[in-house]
């Protein structure tokens, strides 16, 4: 009789022990389970924060704050570009024509190009303003210098873009023989660089 309760006693305790194992295996499963929930949470919030603070200091957002580029702001919008200038990675290097450039453009062929049928034409002026990586000033007149003084860009929208010196300035020249003057540079944003030119550039037709 002793040895049968010695024995329940045993099996029970054996049962117990089994019990607070798995409960605590258990405990340790859901504690694992929490921090890596927490962590993904915290991960997925540094995230958010770095793509709010680019996107706060990209390219787009820097033309946004500039009054004399609210043509140009115009423009990227009606060509669906803006959101790629505000939350493409890049780094581009945009040749950005101020409002008065535009205005040197005939008012027909704006006004044309401004409407919702002829997106993707606008959208190809625009990106000829554009080039893949990131060209600061000194980079662009120190290139220009190398190369005997003119240096050949090729643009996001295809074509080709000369840059020169003429006296302290740095020329663009585009396809059509017409010339724009850089009057503002290194304009840093998070996802490349703006240098403000005088005209828009167009490439041949």
């Amino acid at each position: 009789m002793k040895f049968k309760m010695l024995f329940t006693a045993l099996v029970l305790s054996g049962i117990m022990f089994t019990s607070c194992g798995d409960d605590k295996k258990k405990e340790q499963e859901e504690k694992a389970k929490m921090e890596q929930m927490e962590a993904e949470r915290e991960a997925e919030m540094q995230a958010e924060k770095e793509r709010m603070e680019m996107e706060s200091n990209s390219i787009a957002a820097k033309a946004m704050e500039t009054d004399t580029l609210s043509t140009l702001v115009s423009a990227l919008q009606s060509a669906d570009l803006a959101e790629m200038f505000k939350t493409e990675e890049g780094p581009f290097t945009v040749f950005a024509p101020h409002n008065g450039a535009f205005a040197k453009v005939d008012k027909a062929t704006l006004e044309s190009l401004m409407q919702p049928d002829n997106k993707e034409k606008l959208a190809d002026v625009l990106k000829y303003h554009v080039v893949s990586g990131e060209v600061t000033s000194q980079q662009l007149v120190q290139a220009i210098k190398d190369n005997d003084g003119k240096y050949e860009v090729s643009t996001v929208g295809g074509g080709k873009l000369v840059a020169s010196i003429e006296g302290e300035n740095v020329i663009l020249t585009d396809e059509n023989g017409n010339k724009a003057t850089v009057v503002m540079t290194d304009v840093d944003a998070s996802n490349g660089v703006v240098h403000v030119i005088d005209a828009v550039v167009m490439k041949k037709a």
